[in-house]
């Protein structure tokens, strides 16, 4: 027996997070499946993984692969592997405890009840902050959400947010092996695409807070993919080649 909603989160390296993130995830007050998508961690985070299986076994799901293949990569595996399943929400966030577990209620009731397509976990709308940044991270995490709205119109106002619930015919409506990034610009991408096929996306405001265990998957190529890759989507739409997938009815 599914719920009806499951969690992606991938991972790497994530050993001091995981068996509590299983937990506090399994604790919510609504049912939430869970899948962990490993990239073949060296630190054993898929063996811990396997180990709370036992404790979790109807609701608790691990999906290996062979190396570290980027972010979007495993999202679009596990998107691939709820849909073939009969999950109506599937939610995307980090194992790093920056997401608060507990708005995946809101996210979760912004989706059932609040008529969203998408819900995006927002840093930066009324209600939204960040804890532990410095401040020239904050600005540019800023500055890249403020470029990516210049650029494209899209009407989000945390275009990078990794925290975000789709429901199932979003992403059924999505050609997703056309999905073109592979780091943090995947977020962007996914969000720039249900918006233009018609989907409604709405915001939701949390407090992102900076890890406390384990280390940043950060890096200046991701920032480079995206700003660069921000350019190609406008072009492509103003083309008329973008976006691939069924339109919203």
């Amino acid at each position: 027996m599914y719920s009806d909603s499951i969690v992606l989160i991938p991972t790497y390296n994530e050993r001091e997070n995981i068996a509590k993130m299983i937990d506090t995830v399994m604790a919510l007050p609504h049912a939430f499946d869970l899948l962990i998508i490993d990239d073949n961690s060296p630190d054993g985070t898929a063996s811990i993984v396997r180990e709370k299986i036992a404790q979790y076994p109807k609701r608790l799901h691990l999906l290996e692969r062979a190396g570290k293949q980027g972010l979007g990569t495993a999202y679009i595996a596990g998107f691939r592997w709820a849909l073939e399943r009969p999950y109506l929400y599937i939610y995307e966030m980090d194992c790093d405890f920056s997401h608060p577990p507990t708005k995946l209620m809101e996210l979760y009731e912004a989706c059932h009840k609040g008529g969203a397509d998408v819900a995006v976990g927002s840093r930066y709308i009324s209600g939204g902050r960040v804890k532990n940044w410095p401040l020239g991270r904050i600005a540019m995490s800023y500055g890249a959400s403020l470029y990516v709205r210049v650029i494209t119109g899209l009407p989000v106002k945390d275009t990078t947010a990794g925290f975000v619930c789709y429901r199932r015919e979003v992403l059924e409506s999505m050609e997703l092996d056309q999905i073109r990034f592979r780091g943090y610009g995947f977020q962007i991408e996914m969000k720039y695409t249900a918006h233009c096929l018609g989907f409604k996306v709405v915001e939701v405001p949390i407090t992102f807070e900076d890890r406390v265990l384990g280390s940043s998957k950060m890096s200046s190529s991701i920032f480079g993919e995206a700003f660069l890759g921000v350019l190609d989507l406008r072009r492509d739409k103003m083309k008329g080649t973008f976006p691939k997938g069924k339109r919203k009815v």
